[in-house]
């Protein structure tokens, strides 16, 4: 299987701006890639950008990820820059207020599934057309599921349902892509210290109706987990790879 050379490595990372696509961009950066950084606002990429010390190798793209054109201008101006994509990581996703299932806004459910399901099958399939098309032919993209694509929490339908559909269209996409050389694999993340996890430290429900403190994770750690799944040979995949606070409450929750 034809490689391409270290230092001509192409990424796109969504949600790039902060958290975890934003550690996985500055990991990756820090291994030579050239990596697209996408996101709504265009602050935070402006952020990272600065922080990753590599104009030459970093690209900010404003992308929202629920509108197909686009994603599909976000792919477009990544190869018009670096003339291929290597590899997508499908990070972003928003989750809605914890709320009875009854009482939760459709609003929110469709906001919801819009990001965390319709978005990142926009990017599987622009990625799809774009590896399939390059020569050498194929890549890799990383899902980004969740603890929550294996077991909820209390009072978050949404969430959980549109993770639990990302783990099926990582085994679909991984099984549609074998004939273009397209490894398609999964990265499940529990309680990395972000902003979006920064609750979990205060105290958050759990399924026997108590309120607990739970234990993080440093966020980089989760940046090299993406590098180690992308410095992969296409001919191997990490289907599912789960990364998580050694003692976050989660083999035993409930």
């Amino acid at each position: 299987m034809t490689t391409i050379n270290k230092g001509e490595r192409v990424a796109i990372v969504t949600g790039g701006g902060t958290g975890i696509g934003k550690a996985a961009a500055l990991a990756l950066l820090g291994d030579g890639w050239r990596v697209a950084i996408a996101g709504r606002r265009a602050e935070p990429l402006q952020q990272v950008l600065a922080l990753a010390n590599a104009a030459e190798r970093v690209l900010a793209v404003p992308t929202d990820v629920t509108d197909p054109a686009s994603v599909e201008a976000l792919f477009a101006a990544t190869v018009k820059a670096w003339g291929r994509v290597d590899l997508l990581f499908n990070n972003a996703g928003v989750g809605a207020a914890a709320a009875p299932l009854e009482d939760l806004p459709l609003e929110q459910w469709k906001r919801v599934v819009d990001t965390n399901l319709n978005g990142m099958f926009y990017g599987i399939q622009q990625a799809f057309r774009v590896m399939k098309a390059q020569r050498p032919m194929g890549g890799r993209i990383i899902n980004n599921g969740s603890i929550s694509a294996y077991a909820p929490r209390p009072n978050s339908i949404a969430y959980t349902a549109t993770k639990h559909a990302v783990s099926g269209m990582t085994k679909t996409a991984s099984l549609d892509g074998r004939k273009y050389d397209i490894a398609v694999g999964q990265i499940d993340v529990g309680n990395a210290a972000t902003d979006l996890a920064a609750r979990m430290a205060k105290g958050v429900p759990q399924a026997n109706g108590e309120i607990a403190i739970e234990p993080l994770m440093d966020v980089d750690i989760v940046g090299r987990s993406v590098l180690y799944m992308a410095n992969l040979p296409l001919e191997a995949n990490v289907m599912f790879h789960t990364v998580m606070a050694t003692k976050m409450p989660f083999a035993g929750r409930g």
